[in-house]
């Protein structure tokens, strides 16, 4: 059976269920070397309904976002955006499941498409105060 697959990073709307919750514990721990490059659900919606309408594609390039972050910046960039402080304290994450993370297994593969719309972006529209990340 013809198919297509599409892998697609973190959406914005997971990143920020992730750092909401993080965020409202009064010490934030803070895994080092964790890095995330999350995406906009409307700019994945768009490449699903057009390869949805083509020709199957096999397994086609990731769509990531257009920046990859740490999450200590994607947690700063919300404790800034909605006017909160906390204390992050870094953490280093054990086992295979750290190394991979520090080694970056999560992230897109070579040759991703990226979107357009950035974390700081959706996080302005979200909060209704700018981001700087």
């Amino acid at each position: 059976m013809p198919w297509t697959t599409l892998r697609a990073a973190q959406f914005h709307e997971l990143t920020l269920t992730l750092v909401r919750k993080m965020s409202a514990l009064p010490v934030i721990p803070a895994p080092g070397g964790m890095r995330l490059e999350p995406v906009d659900g409307r700019e994945v919606a768009a490449r699903l309904a057009a390869l949805a309408l083509a020709a199957p594609a096999g397994l086609v390039p990731d769509l990531a976002g257009p920046q990859v972050y740490a999450l200590g910046e994607l947690i700063r960039s919300y404790l800034r955006a909605t006017g909160r402080r906390r204390l992050l304290m870094p953490v280093r994450m054990p086992g295979s499941a750290g190394r991979a993370y520090r080694q970056g297994a999560n992230l897109s593969l070579p040759g991703a498409t990226r979107g357009i719309r950035t974390w700081g972006q959706f996080l302005t529209d979200q909060v209704g105060h700018p981001a700087s990340a």
